[in-house]
């Protein structure tokens, strides 16, 4: 079922939003070559402590999965694009990094993600951050009253199509609210004018993920992390959006 928050809920959910943004912003300011991502992890588990707030991943464990996630952040790096596990992995220069994140505070969720260069970005890797970029915009700029759910992916769609990129469509964003993975599924392929209209109160995760040569995914060993078939890089890109009455409200943008 599709649950519309009130206005009220909304500014609620605007704590978690706000500590997604600031922990994502520090880890892409302190994170480099010599970074291990059980570094990150436990990083990102003291700061959810601090804040008294909950991990939305730790005990999470959806059919897809082969056990409980069991870490606070995913760290998904160059050919990883969803899902990737915590390891014992030291970041070198030339790595890309996505981190995605999704905590609860005072029981409401927001789920934002980034991807980043370790010691600078080549040309070909910048580009393909930037597509995901520009495709959370574009479709961001779509969740308005009275659109269609195949808007937002159709926007999301013809940016990779611009860029060059294929499209998975399996796994895509969702809603939003008291759990990480709620109705409706938010997919990042889709036909304008078609699918669920859009009314003010709907929270949605967005996001755009590209891999720069297939849209084909393979599991890795450890049960979750998600790479690209043929080993080309990856990117994602993600904001929690609300649909208000007026302009889409980005819950998970950095101040």
């Amino acid at each position: 079922m599709v649950e519309l928050h009130s206005a009220r809920t909304v500014e609620r959910m605007r704590p978690a939003g706000a500590f997604v943004a600031e922990v994502l912003a520090e880890l892409r300011e302190g994170v480099r070559a010599g970074t291990n991502l059980l570094e990150i992890d436990e990083l990102v588990r003291r700061r959810v402590e601090a804040r008294g707030a909950e991990s939305c991943y730790v005990d999470y464990h959806p059919s897809f999965g082969a056990s409980p996630f069991g870490h606070y952040i995913c760290t998904s790096v160059n050919d990883a694009a969803l899902h990737g596990l915590p390891h014992d992995y030291t970041l070198v220069d030339g790595d890309l990094l996505t981190l995605d994140l999704a905590v609860a505070v005072d029981g409401w969720v927001a789920d934002s993600a980034v991807t980043f260069g370790i010691g600078g970005t080549s040309p070909e890797d910048a580009r393909l951050v930037r597509a995901t970029e520009e495709a959370l915009e574009a479709a961001i700029a779509t969740a308005r009253p009275g659109r269609r759910m195949g808007d937002v992916s159709a926007a999301v769609a013809a940016v990779a199509a611009r860029f060059g990129y294929p499209v998975n469509g399996q796994f895509g964003g969702h809603g939003v609210g008291r759990t990480m993975h709620q109705e409706p599924h938010v997919p990042n392929v889709g036909e304008p004018g078609t699918g669920m209209t859009l009314r003010p109160g709907l929270v949605i995760a967005i996001e755009p993920w590209f891999m720069s040569g297939t849209d084909e995914l393979v599991v890795d060993p450890d049960g979750w992390t998600l790479r690209s078939v043929d080993g080309s890089r990856s990117a994602h890109s993600e904001h929690t959006v609300a649909v208000t009455r007026r302009e889409p409200l980005v819950l998970t943008r950095p101040v």
